[in-house]
């Protein structure tokens, strides 16, 4: 095996993190508790429109790597006026309640708490991308529910909104999926690949076009790639009815493992709040801190174990503070990649959005312009030191699936075959020297001038 010159992706950690996990180990109280709560606390403000005060906010630097050009400067925070979110969400008849955020142990966790509070269930299904890490999906299998994929967009990896509308349709015409006429699709679950958002303007019209007065159609974000994002309906994950982020270890923040749910309804909330910890009626820290005896407590619901304990939660105080701060580190790197990719004519830009969190960079190969496959491609790239990686095998390709599926095949959704045969996901993280960008950028020019059709 190669050495690794260029690993594929490196925490951002800091003394800051370590300093925050000592505090826990050292407080008495490692599980779930009052750093859990800070940082809900602070990821809602961070997924919230601000108002013209906030816009003047700032972040410095002070704790990036030196080996950065933003060290020492000071950023002015990427914003969106909440006057004109709340407009633009009005107009799609959206909520404007405040975010609530509650931390879980994993995004597959959160968006199992996320569907089982919007009644996915058993008889009913979601509609997702087969572009997607196979959890989206398999959590719907968890709660006994069917999954409904529409392909992506040709140019993009978004799930493409005309698909959506065709399976809609379907569902509610005479018969329907379930042969009965009833509604069966209970969710849409769109998934900001790599960070860059779905058009969910339209995904929002199409949820309330096919709901009816006594059948709601939710919408879920998957949100695993997209922190933070502001977009005109505001920050990506606290668009639709839920949406649930990953702070995985590759991940925009992290906290090594874990995930946070965001909503804006205190009825999804609460049951998310319930069923997040055995379906008690209180949390482990209110039983301990409260007057009230520790051990007095009801169970209303078959609940989960999917609490986010303190000594995990204290990283994900600090990372979510330099948020802003890796995004434009990691901004700065794609700038450069594009700089020198749009030069190169074997391979085609990532595609870009409003709102792109640069989670990753996808790169794509064009076919017809080399000698070599795009499994080649990425041989040739782990041979010369580099840590690369597939986002994503599409969910079609899997055995589970296509035995649970008898049509489900590339065949019938072309697009999303079509960007996996040429993606390689190449290294970007906040603290990527420039020296890294160019080995990589010299190695991928290298590997298709010597292979060029």
């Amino acid at each position: 095996m190669a050495e690794i010159k260029v690993p594929f992706h490196k925490a951002a950690i800091t003394k800051a993190e370590e300093d925050a996990v000592l505090d826990v180990l050292r407080s008495g109280w490692l599980t779930t508790g009052k750093y859990a709560l800070e940082f809900e606390k602070k990821f809602s403000e961070a997924v919230t429109e601000k108002t013209e005060n906030d816009n003047q906010n700032t972040a410095t630097t002070e704790n990036a790597s030196s080996n950065t050009a933003v060290t020492g400067t000071t950023l002015r925070l990427r914003t969106i006026s909440a006057a004109d979110v709340r407009a633009n969400r009005e107009k799609l008849g959206l909520s404007n309640d405040s975010v609530i955020s509650l931390a879980v142990n994993s995004n597959t966790s959160g968006m199992i708490l996320a569907m089982e509070a919007c009644g996915v269930k058993e008889g009913t299904a979601v509609i997702t991308t087969p572009y997607t890490f196979v959890s989206t999906a398999t959590c719907a299998r968890h709660l006994n529910a069917d999954v409904f994929f529409a392909d992506i967009e040709k140019d993009t990896y978004s799930i493409d909104p005309e698909k959506i509308e065709e399976i809609l349709k379907k569902d509610s015409e005479p018969g329907g999926y379930d042969g009965k006429g009833s509604h069966k699709v209970q969710a849409i679950v769109p998934v900001h690949i790599a960070g860059n958002i779905c058009n969910m303007e339209k995904i929002c019209e199409l949820a309330k076009k096919y709901s009816t007065p006594d059948h709601k159609i939710y919408i879920i974000e998957d949100a695993a790639h997209s922190f933070p994002s502001p977009t005109k309906l505001g920050y990506a994950g606290a668009i639709g009815d839920a949406g649930v982020f990953s702070f995985y270890v590759t991940k925009t923040i992290t906290t090594a493992e874990g995930g946070m749910v965001c909503t804006r309804s205190p009825e999804l909330a609460r049951r998310m709040t319930t069923m997040r910890m055995h379906g008690m009626d209180r949390t482990t820290w209110d039983r301990y801190t409260s007057p009230r005896a520790s051990w007095e407590y009801d169970i209303i619901a078959p609940g989960y174990k999917f609490n986010l304990p303190d000594v995990l939660a204290a990283i994900g105080c600090c990372q979510v503070e330099r948020a802003e701060l890796f995004y434009e580190q990691r901004k700065r790197i794609v700038e450069k990649y594009n700089q020198a990719f749009s030069k190169l004519d074997f391979i085609e830009l990532p595609p870009d959005g409003e709102g792109n969190s640069w989670h990753l960079y996808l790169m794509r190969i064009i076919p017809e312009k080399l000698k070599i496959t795009r499994e080649e491609f990425a041989k040739k790239m782990q041979a010369a030191g580099l840590g690369i990686s597939v986002h994503f095998i599409p969910i079609f390709h899997f055995t589970y699936w296509k035995e649970l599926y008898k049509d489900f095949d590339p065949a019938h959704y072309p697009n999303a075959e079509n960007q996996y045969s040429r993606t390689i996901s190449i290294p970007l993280f906040p603290d990527m020297t420039d020296e890294q960008a160019e080995l990589v950028i010299k190695t991928v020019t290298q590997i298709g001038s010597e292979n060029h059709a």
